[in-house]
């Protein structure tokens, strides 16, 4: 049976730049479906969240450029705690799958990894 579940993930991206920015949401966003088995017509919507420094672009619009262009996408800034990490966009999934909890596929890339190295890929 499908069920509603959340996938989530971060990166890390190089430098404040619309391309570094658009260049990190593809490849966390191609990460995400390739390991789950997912295309974008199972993805129910997508949340990002930004980190104060990252300014120079939306991180939904690369999303868009990917094929989700009928899945509802919105964006945030992230928490501005000092001594995080910076330079980061986390995002959550809510997808349709037929997968349970414990087999979806959590996603941290790069400098992101450190985030929550008890469950990345």
């Amino acid at each position: 049976p499908m069920s509603l579940r959340a996938i989530r993930g971060a990166i890390q991206v190089p430098a404040n730049t619309a391309s570094d920015i658009a260049a990190g949401v593809q490849e966390l966003v191609a990460a995400i479906l390739e390991a789950n088995q997912l295309r974008p017509a199972d993805v129910i919507c997508v949340f990002f969240t930004s980190t104060v420094d990252l300014n120079a672009a939306f991180p939904a619009a690369a999303c868009r450029e990917m094929g989700f262009a009928n899945v509802p996408l919105i964006g945030s800034v992230e928490v501005d705690v000092p001594g995080a990490l910076d330079r980061t966009i986390r995002a959550m999934f809510h997808v349709e799958t037929g997968k349970g909890p414990d087999q979806i596929s959590h996603i941290y890339l790069h400098g992101a990894a450190a985030l929550r190295r008890d469950i990345a890929q």
